[in-house]
């Protein structure tokens, strides 16, 4: 009876896991069964209704907003948001893993202060950034010199507003101080023998971040960019400031806010279109997952 009881006992965290996981799932579980009834059922009962309603089940909403011919579809969304996502994930990635590797194992003058400097950055909001970005993209950056009556032009127009170029390169440079971040804590718990015998046998800094930090870096590698790609495949706001005013332009979270239409006449193709949205970032997450946990507490926690 005892053994019985501390079995149970035992087991009631793995129990409470999976009613948490259960619970966590409902919401994604009640969009995809409302994708797949038709609009009248969406309008008359709950999706828990689904095994006793008569109108059954449907792909038509599914249909509609992934055929290219449809008015509603959201195929060219979709390329836009991958155009976008890619490289918000992939440059920052590239960029961080060189700074971090710098900044853990390179001993240059200012090294600290500029790592500081780094870090500091990640207390900027983003929202108090994002008009004067825009307007850098419109009109470029110049410095006004009254004294000698002369204009500089620092950084010329890019002519970028409206494009998917400006939404990545913003999510790229508000990305990169935690990537920094992330990647230096875990670049400096590497061994340093193992660093100090490489150089013995005569490799320099290239080498050893190529044949040696790259490699063992992986998991933290993926599970940065697993945050970054979530963070920049859900985004609306920069995607809404950047390149909002230009239809050709828009990602999926911006077609499907706009998929509802005059009066709400097509806010049922809103669960299928929300589960086709929601499908990309949950197969990079269990195609990934396996380096996340390790990645994450190896990258954030120091000691």
């Amino acid at each position: 009876m005892v053994n019985a009881a501390y079995r149970f006992l035992r087991s009631l965290p793995t129990w409470a896991l999976w009613a948490i996981v259960f619970l966590w799932s409902l919401p994604t579980l009640g969009i995809l069964v409302n994708g797949l009834r038709p609009r009248d059922g969406q309008r008359s009962t709950g999706w828990w209704t689904v095994l006793g309603d008569e109108r059954g089940l449907t792909l038509e909403n599914y249909r509609t907003v992934v055929e290219a011919s449809s008015t509603t579809n959201l195929f060219d969304a979709m390329l836009n948001t991958f155009a976008v996502t890619i490289p918000a994930t992939v440059i920052p990635i590239a960029i961080a893993a060189f700074a971090a590797y710098a900044f853990a194992w390179i001993d240059f003058p200012g090294r600290k202060g500029l790592f500081i400097a780094t870090v500091s950055l990640l207390a900027i909001p983003l929202q108090v950034a994002l008009i004067p970005l825009l307007q850098l993209y419109v009109s470029g950056a110049h410095l006004t010199l009254p004294i000698l009556n002369k204009t500089i032009t620092l950084i010329p127009d890019l002519d970028l507003a409206g494009t998917t170029t400006a939404v990545w390169l913003t999510h790229a440079g508000f990305a990169l101080p935690f990537a920094i971040f992330l990647l230096h804590n875990y670049l400096s718990q590497l061994p340093g023998d193992l660093f100090e015998a490489a150089r013995i046998d005569g490799a320099d800094h290239f080498t050893i971040f190529w044949r040696l930090v790259l490699p063992l870096s992986v998991p933290v590698l993926a599970a940065f960019g697993i945050f970054q790609f979530l963070w920049t495949w859900n985004d609306f706001l920069i995607a809404n400031t950047m390149a909002g005013s230009n239809p050709d332009a828009l990602v999926m979270t911006i077609r499907i806010a706009n998929l509802a239409g005059d009066f709400g006449r097509n806010e049922h193709l809103l669960p299928a279109a929300a589960f086709v949205q929601v499908a990309v970032p949950l197969a990079v997450f269990f195609g990934l997952q396996r380096h996340f946990v390790r990645g994450l507490l190896a990258g954030s926690v120091k000691g």
